[in-house]
């Protein structure tokens, strides 16, 4: 049994001392995926608590909403928060988007983290509040605006590291001209991180594709019509990744933030 993540083992003691002006950005990931393994329990650790001290470097106090508690009846209070933010976790229950099939190498699926994480993308998106999706989190995206997922890639090395490897990689990304993710990080290709074996394959109506793999399978997207909807399927929370890129990242999602509270 992986040893249980709690709130305090992530959250960075600056959260506490963060200005009382400073916009607030509800952060949801699941602590604790079942069938956690020890690997995925260190990852999940190091990525949650990157992503956040990171947000309080750019200005934003966190309000984290834990996706696994059994108590899931707190949705509403992230309509309160000045922006959103999803990470990375567990597979989505592929029954979601209407697969029925056995999944290959289906892991960490949770229908209660799936359905209180969709309620929140769709209330947020109708608040037109600013919303980060980061693996997972863009994958719910889609599922949510009614798209669907690659549910097991097979020619899956670009993506991640095969059995006796480690999960993470560098991944190249070529990055849509004019996309806001391409104008965030001021170049159209990128090195990310990446480790997953799901993606988005019918992209939802009203997004659009901002990334893509060299294999072509989609590794970005944005919703056009609100605000400032973001999608990366890749990690910028892994500090294994260029702490540059994260810092524009997280840096432009928080200045929009500010923006839309002000």
């Amino acid at each position: 049994m992986a040893h249980h993540i709690t709130p305090a083992d992530v959250l960075p003691a600056s959260n506490d001392s963060m200005p009382a002006d400073a916009p607030t950005v509800g952060v949801v990931v699941s602590l604790n995926i079942p069938e956690m393994t020890d690997e995925v329990a260190g990852l999940v650790a190091r990525f949650t608590g990157v992503a956040l001290k990171e947000l309080n470097d750019v200005g934003a106090r966190v309000v984290l909403f834990d996706s696994s508690r059994d108590d899931l009846s707190d949705a509403a209070l992230a309509d309160q928060c000045d922006g959103i933010i999803f990470l990375g976790g567990g597979d989505v229950d592929a029954t979601i988007y209407g697969h029925t099939e056995p999944v290959n190498h289906e892991y960490g699926v949770s229908r209660a983290a799936d359905d209180y994480s969709i309620d929140i993308i769709k209330s947020t998106i109708d608040r037109d509040a600013p919303m980060l999706c980061i693996c997972r989190g863009s994958q719910l995206l889609n599922v949510a605006l009614g798209g669907d997922l690659i549910p097991d890639i097979e020619v899956y090395d670009l993506h991640r590291g095969g059995s006796g490897d480690p999960m993470f990689k560098d991944e190249h990304v070529n990055l849509e001209p004019g996309s806001k993710i391409a104008t965030i990080l001021g170049r159209e290709s990128v090195t990310v991180r990446s480790g997953h074996h799901q993606a988005v394959r019918r992209v939802a109506d009203g997004l659009v594709v901002t990334a893509r793999a060299d294999d072509g399978i989609v590794e970005g997207t944005e919703l056009p019509s609100a605000r400032w909807v973001v999608g990366v399927q890749w990690h910028p929370e892994d500090d294994d990744g260029s702490a540059s890129d994260r810092r524009k990242l997280f840096k432009a999602f928080v200045d929009e933030v500010r923006a839309a509270r002000a």
